[in-house]
């Protein structure tokens, strides 16, 4: 008699799903309950400023070493430690003008301090979905896997104001911290205690998913294990590695215009009040959070009908060409909730690509692929940190409409590199 096959690998994608939103919601807490935090300690505008890219600096810094990590060590390690690590630094966030390193390096010095731990730690979050997903999922079920696990992004990015309000206003601008880094830690070693490295050393695995994964992934478990050196020359070599990197840059850009000018755009230009500017700056994220997971499976989907090339090509020129499209549209648009629907497909449209760019990284390199995508994150991160300065500086010099194409121009170019990337062509076979 046949046993219906276990669905495990299904629960290792919600425990993804779990961190993702515990990620975001630890990168943006800050950014609410810097409204109290200011004038608690008396910080000015430009000191919270080079508080908050500490975070973006230690983020961009460690995403390939924390990739790398994930391929000698396992993701179930560093995610665990990864985990547990920017949580605690969440909880000192709440103390940081008390602990002894605001004696050493000033009160914004400890602030800066911390937050950079934040961002190395969640620096190796997304390189180690990566590597999970290679190890748990195969070609055709990778694009999904990664959607939906990111796409906790937007459910992060759309709960944290609110949240964060409500116990910064019941309680004090502390509280969200310890709230916030008591549940990361929770999470973690829940991770710890119910993942693998791999699923054939799961409990709750039989052979019938077994072999569901092993005919997915049309390869076997001793290669996956395979500790090969990381051919970092012919990651160099790879015409597909380098159009990959910097169509995520463009992604990047434009995904950091959401999050850090969306809501005074709707404030300042739209003439939202504060309120109702917060609820409807909700709108990208929740695209966000149904589009990412939509458009990997639908990446899924185009591999098995045009070929693994083509398919997440085809997907990830898409959407970010209809990210393009839906931006420039919407700027244009003068009545504000017809705009912010416009607006807000773009994002969701952004992230609809998302999926394969990640499936991509392991596609071309399922036994590197924690550290490729640390790669490619890197990129995302570099378009990341240049849009929060130069979305502004345009927006003073030629008006937000001339800034916000800017950003649609930059979309649309991503789309373009899309087209000469080459993900079936894995590397370790084409250099061998």
């Amino acid at each position: 008699m046949t046993s219906i096959p276990s669905r495990t690998r299904w629960a290792i994608l919600g425990l993804l799903f779990l961190i993702s939103v515990i990620t975001y919601i630890d990168r943006v807490n800050i950014s609410v309950a810097a409204k109290d935090m200011m004038p608690a300690i008396g910080l000015t505008p430009i000191e919270m400023g080079n508080i908050f890219s500490a975070f973006v600096l230690g983020y961009a810094l460690f995403q390939i070493p924390g990739g790398w990590l994930g391929d000698r060590f396992g993701p179930r390690l560093v995610l665990t430690v990864a985990v547990i690590w920017w949580s605690i630094f969440t909880v000192l966030t709440a103390w940081a003008p008390s602990l002894p390193t605001a004696t050493v390096f000033g009160t914004i010095g400890s602030f800066m301090l911390i937050r950079f731990l934040i961002g190395m730690g969640e620096a190796a979050a997304l390189p180690n979905f990566a590597r999970t997903i290679a190890n748990w999922f195969g070609p055709h079920e990778r694009g999904f896997g990664m959607g939906l696990s990111i796409g906790g992004i937007g459910i992060g990015s759309a709960i944290t104001p609110p949240l964060t309000a409500w116990l910064m206003l019941t309680y004090n601008w502390q509280t969200p911290f310890y709230v916030t880094g008591i549940a990361g830690i929770l999470i973690g070693t829940i991770w710890y205690v119910l993942a693998t490295d791999h699923p054939e050393q799961h409990p709750h695995v039989n052979q019938a998913e077994l072999k569901i994964i092993k005919q997915i992934a049309n390869d076997d478990a001793p290669k996956c294990r395979q500790k090969s050196p990381i051919p970092w020359c012919a990651f160099a070599l790879n015409r597909s590695v380098w159009l990959i990197t910097m169509s995520y840059t463009c992604l990047g850009y434009v995904a950091y215009v959401y999050l850090s000018w969306f809501y005074l755009y709707l404030v300042n230009v739209r003439d939202f009040d504060v309120l109702k500017g917060a609820f409807f700056a909700a709108g990208p994220f929740i695209a966000i959070a149904i589009l990412c997971p939509l458009g990997g499976w639908v990446s899924d989907r185009c591999c098995q009908v045009w070929g693994i090339t083509i398919g997440r090509s085809i997907v990830g020129c898409f959407g970010m060409a209809s990210a393009a499209a839906f931006i420039a549209t919407g700027i244009q648009i003068s009545q504000s909730y017809t705009a912010i629907l416009f607006l807000s497909l773009g994002a969701g449209c952004l992230y609809f690509s998302v999926g394969s760019f990640w499936a991509s990284t392991i596609d071309l390199s399922k036994n590197h692929s924690g550290t490729l995508s640390g790669i490619m994150n890197t990129g995302g991160n570099l378009g990341g940190t240049l849009s929060p300065t130069l979305t502004p500086w345009l927006a003073e010099k030629f008006g937000w409409t001339v800034s916000l194409h800017v950003a649609a121009a930059i979309a649309f170019l991503g789309a373009m590199l899309w087209i000469f990337v080459k993900a079936g062509e894995q590397i370790e076979e084409s250099n061998a």
